[in-house]
């Protein structure tokens, strides 16, 4: 059995690598998608949507958001799950689809969301058939027929549609086939995934670990439960050990070994780069929480701080608004980690005005 002996900064430049953070940019927004596998579809705009944010870490101001817009209306990207995905992933999760709400023995809250689905019966087929004659439609212009409204302690009490579409979603009969502003568009998923084969599901879990590991590059074989799209890698790659950290890795042996060449960038807080704060504590050596949930006065670095990408490093935050009715991209503080030099600072200011520029702000620095 190979296991791999990395250093920190091995371990580092494997995942920014795989994350096409280095020098040499992807070629376009569709590049971007495949080589990460998987982009969280997240609307908070305290800077901008985290997919458009993740694609301008990338990309820069070549890309436009028009672009994502298009090539979900178009199908040749998907939003599944919650992700922006190749449409070609579809079919690592038909499987499970028609699983739902699970195999073999199913658990209190699986039983409870089967049995409210199958008594609204007839709501679910009004909503298939008003698709099937006037979709792709907005959420608000579907009917409420349900004969039993859903429990919940939290937010989505007897919200019994946007709830029954999302266990529609996941049963693989409905699709987000757009959206609308920040409202997904909603069609039959037979006219938005393409039409391929199902791969059992021990098979396509296989694949998705593979997937995730090519665009993690390096990752724990287990961790914490997130869901739809974990942050391990299951039994994909190879076994890895990094000097100075407990436990044990897996690693894509394919980025191993490969020249670098780092830049500076600005993060998303949902980055998968930084997703992971174990992760990055670990190998990154880089203290974060996204404090959007805190109260104001006990957040250190902001309501959306930017983690700041230099090299194989993170080494700080950016507080940073975009204030669109005012115009302005107003950034309130750069947090350094490290002691920042000339050229480094200079880099930063480059990567806010790239920014301002592509969020068609003025940049407005407040320290």
């Amino acid at each position: 059995m190979t296991v791999h002996q990395l250093s920190r900064r091995d371990a580092r430049r494997i995942a920014v690598r795989a994350q096409v953070l280095t020098s040499e940019r992807p070629g376009d927004l569709f590049d971007v998608v495949r080589r990460l596998a998987a982009v969280q579809f997240d609307q908070t705009a305290a800077v901008a949507p985290n997919a458009d944010l993740v694609a301008w870490s990338r990309l820069g101001s070549s890309y436009s958001p028009k672009e994502l817009t298009e090539a979900l209306e178009t199908q040749a990207l998907v939003e599944l799950q919650g992700f922006v995905r190749p449409p070609e992933s579809v079919a690592l999760f038909r499987a499970e689809m028609a699983e739902w709400p699970g195999s073999g023995p199913l658990l209190d809250w699986q039983e409870y969301r089967r049995d409210w689905v199958m008594a609204n019966e007839g709501c679910r087929l009004d909503l298939l058939e008003r698709l099937r004659q006037d979709g792709p439609l907005m959420m608000r212009e579907l009917p409420d027929t349900c004969v039993v409204p859903w429990k919940s302690s939290g937010w989505t009490n007897n919200r019994n549609v946007s709830q029954l579409l999302e266990f529609m979603l996941q049963r693989g009969e409905v699709a987000v086939a757009g959206r609308q502003g920040r409202d997904r568009l909603w069609d039959l998923a037979t006219r938005v995934y393409p039409d391929e084969p199902m791969i059992p599901v021990a098979e396509a879990e296989r694949i998705r670990d593979e997937q995730r590991l090519h665009a993690l590059g390096i990752a724990r074989p287990r961790g914490l439960e997130y869901l739809v799209e974990p942050l391990d890698a299951g039994v994909a790659g190879e076994w890895a050990v990094v000097d100075g950290v407990r436990g044990e890795w897996r690693v894509h042996p394919e980025l191993l070994g490969q020249p670098f060449s780092g830049r500076t960038a600005l993060l998303s807080p949902l980055d998968r780069l930084v997703y992971d704060r174990k992760r990055i504590a670990d190998l990154f050596e880089f203290d974060y929480q996204l404090e959007m949930y805190k109260p104001v006065a006990k957040r250190k670095w902001g309501y959306f701080a930017l983690p700041i990408l230099h090299g194989d490093r993170l080494v700080g935050k950016v507080d940073a608004t975009s204030d669109r009715k005012a115009g302005v991209f107003r950034v309130d503080a750069i947090h350094e980690d490290v002691p920042f030099s000339k050229s480094l600072t200079a880099a930063v200011h480059r990567e806010l005005r790239d920014l301002a520029h592509w969020l068609q702000l003025e940049l407005i620095l407040m320290m």
